[in-house]
């Protein structure tokens, strides 16, 4: 083992473990074990029981690693000694809060412990021969809350590693039946720890039961994630953390695949796109108004929603000089620059709102709040704007598309008569009474296609005139 996983009193728990799995293997009764899955075979460990008291919450557990960053000075101390009365304080908190917000106690967790006081523990935990748990840290902090004494657990083999530990937990927590997903950021974070070990794209995706498209759009959404937490640091010390995006999954994917598409035909205005998208879900949008904000949604909707003290407007394209060359070359658009000043600002105003550092002060945060308040004001009239937009354009396109469909029946109708006709299975009297039903329909579509069109195009010109030739 590592030191890292090295607790106190280890060699002596591993003592404990070793005679407690000699009593089990000579006492010659029914013996219970796990099977896990290490470098893609299964392995089967012997499980016994340990007391709780002994067992320490894995420091390293992906459960609770974005989430750890909630407590600055707490998760100092937990990165210190880790090991500590402090450090798995901090740890047994963290497990039994909703991984969105640390602040709230998690209603799964809850559960979970009335399911093991109603029913005790039906699968077993996971432990190293130091008393480190590798699965498990959840049930072991609710059996502690409800006085359980001991927890029956797997024993790892002595040799185990800690890439060999991280590799079994994910293989553990990842299966379809597990307790309690992992929360969205820290699965990123496990793909982004796969990574640093050398394992490929596909290795890693297969690991997480995911295609190797669906890895590439996560890696991306953590680099973003992690983009915009840079940015939002300010003066006073204060920034984002990775627990403030938990809730976004879904807008931070619709965000990749929008951005993806607009890149391969302008790379600007797609990153001028992701800002202002970015901004908006720092601001706290829902999903369906997020989706309002288009390419081209700054200068068609936002600039002119902006307060001054938003407003950052549009100069002149700025320029990069090539280090070493002494050349200048076209940077980012003013547009692309706007975006991104805009979205820099609400990003530290929200820093410095949800800090509870001390080194922000009262008139700092005061200020923070105003801006914040001032920017969601002016995006939810800009996306107010764009709704209604999108509202007129959809139903200018429902008639056509709703006559296309239409279409596409009739066609299928066709298909279906040479069928009933060939097994000789058509019922000719319903095919006559619908025909008509579509004779009527067609008279009350060309009356209200020919209305209020003084020169009607050649689609709209035959449907009228094959109405009038029907009803002379």
């Amino acid at each position: 083992m590592t030191p890292e996983f090295t607790p106190p009193r280890a060699a002596e728990f591993s003592e404990l473990i070793k005679k407690r799995l000699k009593e089990v293997k000579a006492s010659g009764g029914t013996r219970e074990s796990v099977t896990v899955e290490w470098n893609d075979q299964p392995l089967h460990v012997e499980v016994i029981d340990l007391p709780l008291a002994g067992l320490y919450f894995n420091p390293s557990t992906h459960r609770i690693r974005a989430q750890r960053s909630h407590d600055a000075a707490r998760n100092e101390i937990l990165e210190k000694d880790p090991f500590s009365s402090e450090g798995q304080s901090y740890l047994q908190f963290l497990l039994q809060a909703e991984p969105a917000d640390p602040n709230r106690r998690d209603p799964v967790f809850d559960k979970l412990k009335e399911s093991l006081e109603e029913f005790g523990q039906n699968e077993p935990g996971l432990v190293t021969h130091d008393g480190v748990l590798v699965n498990g840290n959840t049930r072991a902090a609710a059996l502690r809350e409800i006085g359980a004494q001991s927890m029956r657990v797997g024993i790892l083999p002595e040799s185990f590693t800690s890439a060999d530990i991280n590799a079994v937990e994910l293989s553990l927590q990842l299966r379809e039946d597990h307790r309690r997903d992992y929360s969205y950021i820290n699965r990123l974070l496990a793909m982004e720890e796969q990574a640093a070990l050398g394992r490929t794209p596909e290795a890693i995706a297969k690991v997480f039961r995911i295609k190797p498209p669906r890895y590439f759009q996560e890696r991306w959404i953590l680099s973003t994630i992690r983009d915009m937490i840079e940015r939002s640091r300010s003066g006073g010390g204060a920034a984002l953390r990775l627990v403030d995006f938990e809730d976004d999954q879904e807008k931070l994917k619709e965000l990749h695949r929008a951005y993806e598409k607009l890149a391969a035909a302008d790379p600007d205005q797609a990153e001028e796109f992701k800002e202002i998208r970015m901004a908006a879900i720092t601001l706290g949008f829902a999903k369906t108004d997020v989706r309002h904000i288009e390419d081209r949604f700054q200068d068609k909707y936002l600039e002119r929603a902006l307060p001054a003290s938003l407003n950052t407007g549009s100069g002149d394209e700025e320029a990069v000089t090539v280090p070493g060359l002494g050349v200048s070359v076209p940077g980012a658009s003013s547009a692309v620059s706007a975006a991104r000043a805009l979205n820099d600002q609400i990003l530290r105003a929200k820093a410095r709102v949800l800090s509870a550092d001390s080194a922000v002060s009262e008139s700092d945060r005061h200020r923070a709040q105003n801006l914040f308040d001032d920017a969601r004001k002016a995006f939810d009239a800009a996306i107010d704007a764009a709704g209604r937009d999108a509202r007129v354009r959809k139903r200018k396109q429902m008639a056509p598309a709703r006559l296309a469909d239409a279409c596409a029946d009739v066609d299928q109708c066709v298909v279906d008569l040479v069928q009933a006709r060939a097994s000789r299975s058509l019922d000719e009297e319903a095919f006559d009474e619908a025909v008509l039903k579509l004779r009527d329909s067609l008279r009350k579509l060309a009356q209200q296609a020919g209305r209020g069109i003084p020169n009607p195009g050649d689609g709209v010109s035959w449907l009228i005139e094959a109405v009038a030739v029907e009803g002379s």
